[in-house]
């Protein structure tokens, strides 16, 4: 909340957060965006942007795990040993994280992963965003209210271009991922693979890589997230997972075939916020940051807010008073010009441009705008993530190679 300071003898407010101040994802040189571009610029693919520094290999696999930040494994060397050995191989041996992109949440991450696009681009910017053409919260993770994943994501994925470019391309995941709308715009291309168990899909994704002379095999494990989301990262449950994962990635990397690499990375990181006023300021009991409002959407750490019309402004100005201090809080062209949703200075597109709130708010202290009432499942949630501080935006990228 903005509070009175003293300089000499004159009181006067603190000024906000400048948005141009938040740590920006790397897009275009070290974004999860720019990993299969990469990877399949070295394999051959063409059209594909290399803004990375990865040395190529014939057989590549990327083991995502949802919500393993960068802080959180070099936090845990007991729960983790074998992926913190692997520390000093990130970005092909800086010992460097990469970033997700903003948010940094699953739906947008994913999105940015099998399209190689930043969200300015393929269009999921964020958990929950405005349809413009119907006015309604558009779930982009769990896709409610129903839309044409084709028409809402148009660009084909990394794994597309790759099958057609001879590319032995799949995915191993667990099976009730196969059909849905963020698996079809997001991470298909060549053929999938259901297992439920997390060893079967190691085991699994190993035998496809091995099934020919150029393979691109991505794997995914989600249960660290979740546990950090209904328990916090402070929690057993989540260290519980955090040990099965990386007997898991370990699992993977013994098994790999002759020329290949594995790349260990992750969706985005996760803050614990503690269950008090303070840290958790209820939109839907905050009768200041309702006024104007005509819909909230994002998440509690990265809000998308749309305005009445007319009262965009008057939106920007009362979110800066109220949380200036604590959160980045931008007007929409505000946050494109920045580079939020995209490099600095090269927008996004037009069929984007309205699903981002009228004003963008990102935090940057341990707080979180929850609202009570109209998510009452999320604002449940012990850990939580979305905007740009390292322990949600940096995410490993290990790697083993044969």
């Amino acid at each position: 909340m903005a509070h009175l300071t003293t300089a000499g003898s004159a009181w006067h407010e603190p000024a906000p957060l400048d948005p141009r101040s938040a740590p920006l994802p790397r897009y275009g040189t070290g974004s999860l965006a720019d990993l299969l571009p990469t990877i399949a610029s070295g394999m051959g693919v063409p059209g594909l942007p290399a803004g990375m520094d990865l040395a190529s290999a014939d057989r590549v696999c990327v083991f995502l795990i949802d919500g393993l930040g960068w802080e959180l494994l070099r936090a845990h060397p007991a729960e983790a040993p074998f992926l913190h050995s692997l520390l000093a191989t990130s970005m092909n041996g800086t010992g460097e994280p990469m970033t997700a992109g903003f948010p940094s949440t699953t739906a947008t991450s994913l999105a940015s992963v099998g399209t190689g696009l930043p969200p300015g681009a393929h269009g999921l910017p964020g958990y929950t965003v405005a349809d413009p053409a119907t006015g309604a919260l558009m779930n982009q993770l769990r896709w409610r209210p129903w839309t044409d994943p084709h028409v809402w994501q148009p660009y084909p994925t990394v794994f597309q271009l790759a099958d057609a470019a001879g590319v032995h391309t799949c995915q191993v995941s667990a099976p009730d991922f196969q059909h849905t709308p963020l698996t079809k715009i997001a991470l298909s291309g060549g053929t999938f693979h259901g297992r439920l168990s997390g060893e079967d899909r190691m085991d699994l994704a190993a035998d496809r890589l091995a099934a020919a002379d150029r393979s691109l095999v991505y794997t995914y494990y989600s249960e660290v997230d979740g546990k950090g989301h209904r328990f916090g990262v402070d929690s057993d449950e989540w260290r519980g997972q955090l040990m099965y994962v990386d007997r898991l990635a370990q699992r993977l990397a013994e098994q790999l075939p002759p020329r290949s690499a594995l790349y260990v990375t992750a969706d985005h990181g996760m803050i614990d916020i503690p269950f008090d006023p303070e840290s958790r300021i209820d939109f839907d009991e905050d009768w200041e940051l309702r006024a104007g409002v005509a819909l909230l959407g994002g998440e509690a750490r990265a809000r998308h807010v749309y305005a009445v019309p007319g009262a965009a402004n008057d939106v920007l100005a009362v979110w800066r008073e109220v949380l200036g201090e604590q959160m980045w809080v931008a007007g929409r062209d505000e946050a494109i010009e920045a580079g939020w949703f995209g490099p600095p200075g090269e927008g996004v597109d037009d069929r984007v441009y309205a699903r981002i709130g009228d004003v963008v708010a990102a935090a940057r202290d341990d707080i979180a705008i929850v609202a009570s009432e109209t998510e009452p499942n999320e604002s449940a949630m012990v850990g939580l993530h979305g905007s740009m501080t390292p322990v949600e935006q940096l995410v490993p990228l290990l790697e083993v190679r044969t």
